[in-house]
């Protein structure tokens, strides 16, 4: 789903909203979740998942088409975790998996 289809959504199940106002709350939304994790913040929305920050080392890694090492420098990388208690039991809901 991308962001237009989740504003979409959004739309046909709150029609009394403009689509305008919808686009600014979910943009809003994003930006906050952007902002938090660039300030090295942990982002849970309850009932749906953690946003955090991972950090991973530097490292020496290998170009596939030459087969050449090379230096691969320290990064921080956003992660997600799915929070068990509503999204993993709505996904598998009566006993089938998406």
């Amino acid at each position: 789903m991308t962001r237009s289809d989740l504003i979409a959504e959004l739309a046909v199940s709150h029609p009394h909203l403009r689509g305008a106002d919808l686009e600014l709350i979910v943009m809003t939304v994003f930006d906050q979740i952007t902002e938090a994790l660039a300030r090295g913040e942990r982002v849970e929305l309850r009932g749906f998942g953690a946003f955090s920050v991972k950090r991973r080392e530097a490292r020496m890694g290998r170009n596939p088409r030459t087969r050449e090492d090379v230096s691969v420098t320290a990064k921080a990388v956003p992660a997600f975790r799915a929070g068990k208690e509503e999204l993993h039991n709505r996904l598998n809901q009566r006993g089938r998996a998406v």
